[in-house]
C-alpha cells in the first residue's frame, strides 16, 4: 500500500513498497550505482521502489563526521537520479526552510525521528503538498504518533506515512516492538519498518554509531509477517567505506536474496 505515490508509480502488485539507498549523497557516482541496482531488482520482483538518500546529514555523532557534498549539488543529483531511473526520491529535511527547498527536487520529504514532534517542520512539510514520511521518535510510544497524525491533518496533509525505527533500550541500543505496526496503522496511514536504523547502537564512546547488520533479515522478516505496508533500508556497495551509518547498512549485493525471500513471505501472508 502506497499513499499518493501510486499516482507517481502505478502498480498492480500487492507487495510491500521499499525505500532504499545510501545514507547520504557521498559523491557523484554512488547514488546512481545504488539506484540502478535497486530499481532493476524491485522491477523484477514487483516491489514499488522509492530511492532514498539524504542530501545532508544534520544529526552526526561527531563534529568531524561527513555531512554532505553541498546542499544544492546533492539535491540536483537526487533529482537527476530519480529522472534517470524513473523512480520517486525521498530525502530528509530538518527545518521548515529545508522542507520548502527540497520539495522542488524530490517527491517525498522525510522527517527524522528526533524531529517528529517539531510542529513548524511538520507544518512546512505538509504545506509543500509532497508525500511526507515521518519517523517515530526513539523516545515515543506508537500510540503517541496519533498526535503527529492529528497535526498533519490539521495542516491539510492526508498523504503521509509513519515509520517505526526502534525504541531506545538503555543508553546504547534499540529494540523493535512489532505491536507498534498495527497500532500505528489504526491512524489510517501506511506504516513502514526501518530495518537498518532499528539495528543501530548509538552513543558509542568512540563517537561513531554501531550496529547489528547481521540482524537485518530478522527484522525485515518480522516486519513483513506482521503486515507492514513498506520497508526502509540503507544499502551501500561497501558499507565499511560508507561515509555515514556504515555500521548498520546492508551490503548492496545482499539485497537481491533478501528481497526475494521477503516477497515470498509477503505472498504467503496475503494468501492466508
Amino acid at each position: 500500500m502506497l499513499p499518493q505515490l501510486t499516482k507517481l508509480k502505478p502498480t498492480e502488485t500487492d507487495n510491500f513498497f521499499l525505500m532504499a539507498g545510501p545514507c547520504v549523497v557521498e559523491d557523484h557516482e554512488n547514488p546512481f550505482e545504488v539506484c540502478r541496482h535497486m530499481a532493476e531488482l524491485c522491477a523484477r520482483l514487483g516491489v514499488p521502489y522509492i530511492f532514498k538518500s539524504s542530501y545532508r546529514k544534520a544529526n552526526r555523532s561527531s563534529v568531524d563526521s561527513f555531512a554532505g557534498i553541498g546542499d544544492l549539488e546533492a539535491l540536483r543529483l537526487l533529482r537527476e537520479v530519480g529522472e534517470r531511473y524513473d523512480v520517486p526520491v525521498v530525502t530528509d529535511v530538518h527545518t521548515a526552510d529545508e522542507a520548502r527547498r527540497a520539495a522542488d527536487y524530490v517527491e517525498v520529504l522525510q522527517i527524522p525521528a528526533f524531529l517528529c514532534r517539531q510542529t513548524d517542520l511538520l507544518k512546512a512539510a505538509a504545506e509543500t503538498g509532497r508525500v511526507v514520511n515521518i519517523k517515530k521518535g526513539q523516545f515515543l510510544s506508537p500510540e503517541a504518533m496519533a498526535q503527529v497524525c492529528g497535526k498533519m491533518r490539521a495542516f491539510g496533509s492526508h498523504d503521509f506515512m509513519l515509520t517505526e525505527r526502534g525504541t531506545t533500550f538503555g543508553y546504547q541500543d534499540l529494540v523493535v516492538d512489532f505491536r507498534g505496526v498495527p497500532t500505528m496503522q489504526k491512524n489510517g496511514v501506511p506504516v513502514v519498518v526501518d530495518i537498518t536504523h532499528s539495528l543501530q547502537q548509538p552513543n558509542q564512546p568512540g563517537g561513531v554509531t554501531g550496529g547489528r547488520p547481521d540482524m537485518i533479515e530478522t527484522i525485515a522478516r518480522a516486519a513483513i509477517a506482521v503486515g507492514a505496508d513498506g520497508l526502509f533500508m540503507e544499502t551501500h556497495p561497501d558499507p565499511s567505506r560508507a561515509k555515514s551509518d556504515g555500521a548498520n547498512m546492508l551490503r548492496l549485493d545482499l539485497a537481491d536474496g533478501l528481497l526475494e525471500r521477503l516477497v515470498a513471505i509477503r505472498k504467503t501472508i496475503v494468501n492466508l
